[in-house]
């Protein structure tokens, strides 16, 4: 097979030739766009899944829904060591700009409150304000609007902002969707702040919508927060795809290129690749490569497997596990011991966890509590612990072979 015309994307964040088993989520997403341009009631979404699912394949999918309907959008990815503010101001100016051109002398205006918003810094340990030099510049070309969104409280200036630029959004007659990625990393108060100013959004009417994307405990991050955020926002479990969503991820890319695979190597792709929508691109793209011809049969398959698996050992397994001190290797070797076989991605217990090393639980908290801060493991419950990467149970068992 000529690798030129290999359709298969097995890349982070990258849209792969076929969307495939998503449908649903987009087509509820976009009756929200609908429903909140005609001022009905919706509440903002959060995404939720392991890692390799395609969180954020979906989440630009519905930003592109959001664009073509003529809405502002911005987007962002948290990180556990920055705060909000900056990178939340960069996603809102791109989201207002998209929204200034028919409504030049409003849109000013909310700049002007954005850029109050952005330079609006915490107060350093020794309780003074950042000098000028330190100070982040937005970039924004218009007078800073003083009193609004500038106190220095992120959740008071989060709710006046998202209300002013959801203002403009209104009078436009559109709205505006900001995305936010990995949003379980951001920071107890950002936290807070963001749900307060979607709750304050929502019992306004705005046409303001956020999406976040993040690992499965998200739910529970937003929960500890407000209490009302479990009512405050949609929840959508994004999980590995069916069989037939999976084999259509496969079949419809290569009929493009006038090729096709057999009933029994698409067998043997489910069984490899679990449905998980990165695998599925990665082992396809290799199986592509290794096929002598068209059809792709189950020994193609065969040969591809290995490779597929040494080459995801290296980058998508491996580059996480050397993240690993070595205290917290033995912990998540413990996990994939004590692991249901049939259920490898599943919680296990933090107790058979010790149990299994011989020590006591309390001894394993710093190990458990960095693989947590790593993003390598999450806990969705109390005393459960699971891996935030499909088969990583399968790989460290191969490793000890």
């Amino acid at each position: 097979m000529d690798p030129v015309r290999n359709p298969y994307a097995p890349g982070a964040g990258q849209r792969p030739p076929e969307l495939a088993g998503r449908d649903n989520e987009l087509a509820a997403f976009d009756v929200l766009l609908e429903r909140v341009a005609r001022a009905r009631p919706e509440r903002s979404v959060m995404l939720t899944g392991l890692r390799g699912v395609g969180k954020t394949v979906l989440l630009n999918a519905m930003r592109g829904a959001a664009v073509r309907r003529g809405w502002g959008t911005g987007k962002l990815e948290a990180r556990p060591d920055q705060p909000l503010r900056h990178p939340l101001a960069a996603a809102l100016h791109l989201a207002v700009r998209e929204l200034a051109r028919p409504n030049r002398g409003e849109a000013e205006h909310v700049l002007g409150v954005l850029k109050a918003f952005a330079q609006r810094e915490s107060r350093t340990a020794s309780g003074k304000a950042p000098k000028l030099r330190d100070r982040w510049q937005p970039g924004i070309d218009v007078p800073v609007v003083t009193g609004r969104a500038d106190s220095g409280d992120i959740e008071i200036d989060l709710v006046e902002l998202f209300t002013d630029v959801s203002g403009l959004a209104g009078d436009t007659g559109h709205g505006v969707a900001l995305f936010i990625d990995e949003l379980q990393d951001l920071m107890p108060d950002d936290v807070s702040a963001l749900c307060a100013a979607c709750h304050e959004v929502s019992q306004q009417g705005l046409p303001l919508v956020v999406v976040g994307a993040g690992l499965p405990h998200l739910p529970a991050v937003l929960s500890a927060s407000k209490s009302y955020s479990e009512r405050l926002f949609r929840y959508a479990r994004i999980d590995r795809l069916d069989r037939a969503a999976a084999d259509a991820a496969l079949q419809r890319p290569a009929q493009e290129e006038h090729a096709a695979f057999d009933d029994a190597a698409l067998d043997a792709m489910y069984a490899a690749t679990g449905g998980y929508p990165y695998f599925v691109q990665a082992y396809g793209k290799v199986a592509w490569d290794v096929a002598p011809r068209s059809p792709i049969t189950a020994a193609d398959i065969a040969v591809a497997v290995p490779e597929a698996q040494a080459e995801l050992a290296v980058g998508f397994f491996g580059s996480r596990y050397e993240r690993a001190t070595p205290a917290e290797r033995e912990y998540l070797r413990a996990m994939a011991e004590v692991a249901d076989p049939d259920a490898p991605d599943q919680p296990v217990a933090t107790s058979a966890v010790a149990e299994s090393v011989g020590r006591p639980p309390q001894s394993l908290s710093p190990a458990r509590d960095g693989l947590l801060k790593k993003g390598l493991v999450y806990s969705g419950q109390r005393g459960k612990i699971a891996f935030t990467v499909p088969h990583f149970g399968f790989y460290l068992r191969q490793q000890e072979v």
